[in-house]
C-alpha cells in the first residue's frame, strides 16, 4: 500500500472516530445539535467530497449498530453533508463571511432531508435532543412536517456552522509537510487550498 492510500485510510479511520465521539456527546448530553459530521467535513475538506461522502456513510453505519441505530437512517444526511461541504470548500466559500452563506446551502439540503426522515420514518421523534423542541411544535398545534423541517433547518444550521469553524481551525493546525501531501490528494487539486491567499 502506497503513501498516499495510507494517508487517506487514515484520515478517514480518524474521521469516522470523530463522527462517533460527536454523535455520542451529543446523545449523551440530549444536546440540541447532532455533533456527527465532525469527521465528515473534516474528511471532505482535506480530501474532497468522495471521501467525505465514505467517511459519512462508515460512521453512520458504526454508530448505528453500537450505540445509536437512529444512525443509520441518517446515513443520506451524511452523504449531502460530505459533497457540499468538499465542493464549497475547494471552490473557497468556507473562508470569512463566506463561511454563513456555504453552510446555508449545505443546511437547506440537509435539513430537508433530515426533516422528511424525521417526520416520515420516526414520526418526529429520534434519539437527538431536538426532539423536545419538536414535541413543543407539535403540542402548540405546528403541523408536524413543518414542525420537522424548521427544528431541523435552524439545528443542523447550527450543528454544521460549529462542525465546520472547528474543522477549520484543526486544518489550520495541521503541519505544513502533511498540507502538502494532502493537497496533491484533493479531488480538485486547488494549488492555493492551504496558503494565506485562501485564508486557511
Amino acid at each position: 500500500m502506497n503513501n498516499a492510500k495510507t494517508l487517506k485510510i487514515t484520515l478517514v479511520g480518524i474521521g469516522i472516530a470523530l463522527n462517533i465521539i460527536g454523535s455520542f456527546i451529543a446523545l449523551t448530553l440530549r444536546l440540541p445539535i447532532y455533533l456527527d459530521s465532525l469527521g465528515t467535513i473534516m474528511v471532505s475538506f482535506l480530501l474532497g467530497p468522495l471521501w467525505g461522502v465514505i467517511t459519512g456513510i462508515l460512521g453512520s453505519i458504526t454508530s448505528g449498530i453500537t450505540f445509536d441505530i437512529y444512525s443509520l437512517y441518517f446515513a443520506p444526511v451524511q452523504i449531502f453533508t460530505g459533497l457540499f461541504a468538499g465542493f464549497l470548500y475547494n471552490k473557497g466559500f468556507m473562508r470569512g463571511k463566506k463561511i454563513f452563506i456555504a453552510v446555508l446551502v449545505i443546511t437547506i439540503f440537509v435539513s430537508f432531508t433530515g426533516a422528511i426522515i424525521t417526520a416520515f420514518v420516526f414520526k418526529g421523534l429520534t434519539s437527538s435532543g431536538s426532539s423536545y423542541i419538536l414535541i413543543t411544535l407539535n403540542n402548540l398545534g405546528v403541523n408536524p412536517i413543518i414542525s420537522a423541517f424548521i427544528v431541523q433547518f435552524f439545528t443542523d444550521y447550527l450543528d454544521k456552522l460549529v462542525a465546520c469553524i472547528l474543522m477549520i481551525s484543526v486544518i489550520k493546525r495541521i503541519p505544513l509537510s502533511l498540507k502538502n501531501k494532502l493537497e496533491t490528494n484533493n479531488i480538485f487539486n486547488r494549488k492555493d487550498i492551504f496558503t494565506k491567499k485562501s485564508g486557511y
